[in-house]
């Protein structure tokens, strides 16, 4: 599933979709758009425009603003294992994101599986090969911590520790910090040089303020890398890997009921 790095780049894409009037909305997929019925999204969002792109975590939604110029309902954007959204511009031409990724296969109309049309002639679409992803109106973030980019040391610290649960589990819940999946919590871990099945409560001052540390510094190099895949220890995550600073071998464990690798001489 996409981490916060990943959705932060989509996030950015997105934003190039606001402030331009909506002339029509494509919502007939109705497993991506569900609990919505078709025309549903339509009409609540046609003729208005979107305002700000915003994420908490791997969240991302745009606010809205109706015809009349009220506050709309907002439009929740949730990537699945493979979508990505794409903006184009008057022209046709993509906007935002970098370059054109290639596709294996060629693009095929049906894989839009959400598309906003914009008085300008330009598009935001949701595509999605696998139909994986997820629209919805109003998405419910009651149940998310604090964004994982933003947290300050000591509210770090406080959030995490609370616990007593193995400090990757603690780490992959989304109520304590969002924003942090599987892959991200091994890079992470590595990195802070601490073993991923650490009972949170036996982590010093000084253990939790490392971690804080080389987390800030994994999704600043995954967001500027284009996502998490590009960490350092991630390529080597599979039997028969080594440690790249180290050389052991890497082992292999379930950690809070998610497959987990890290080096038995770094991380002790």
């Amino acid at each position: 599933m996409p981490e916060l790095p990943e959705v932060e780049n989509a996030r950015t894409v997105l934003a190039q979709a606001t402030g331009r009037v909506i002339a029509e909305i494509d919502d007939r997929d109705d497993w991506v758009c569900r609990p919505h019925r078709p025309g549903d999204i339509a009409t609540a969002l046609e003729g208005g425009t979107l305002t700000t792109a915003r994420r908490i975590g791997k969240t991302m939604w745009c606010d809205t603003r109706t015809a009349d110029g009220a506050d709309g309902p907002a439009l929740g954007v949730h990537l699945g294992m493979g979508g990505r959204i794409v903006v184009t511009d008057s022209g046709g031409e993509r906007i935002g994101g970098g370059p054109a990724r290639p596709d294996r296969q060629p693009r095929k109309t049906e894989w839009d599986r959400f598309t906003v049309a914009f008085a300008d002639g330009g598009e935001f679409r949701l595509f999605d090969k696998r139909r994986l992803g997820r629209i919805r109106l109003d998405p419910d973030l009651s149940g998310l911590g604090p964004d994982a980019e933003n947290m300050k040391p000591a509210e770090f610290r406080d959030r995490l520790a609370a616990g007593r649960s193995a400090v990757k589990a603690r780490l992959l819940d989304q109520s304590v910090l969002a924003g942090v999946g599987n892959l991200l919590a091994d890079e992470t871990l590595w990195q802070a040089r601490i073993d991923p099945r650490t009972p949170v409560r036996d982590l010093t001052r000084t253990d939790l303020d490392r971690l804080h540390r080389n987390l800030d510094r994994a999704l600043e190099r995954a967001i500027a890398n284009g996502g998490v895949h590009t960490g350092e220890v991630i390529e080597h995550r599979h039997p028969g890997g080594h440690c790249p600073r180290c050389g052991t071998e890497m082992v292999h464990g379930t950690v809070g009921g998610r497959s987990t690798w890290w080096c038995p001489k770094e991380q002790e």
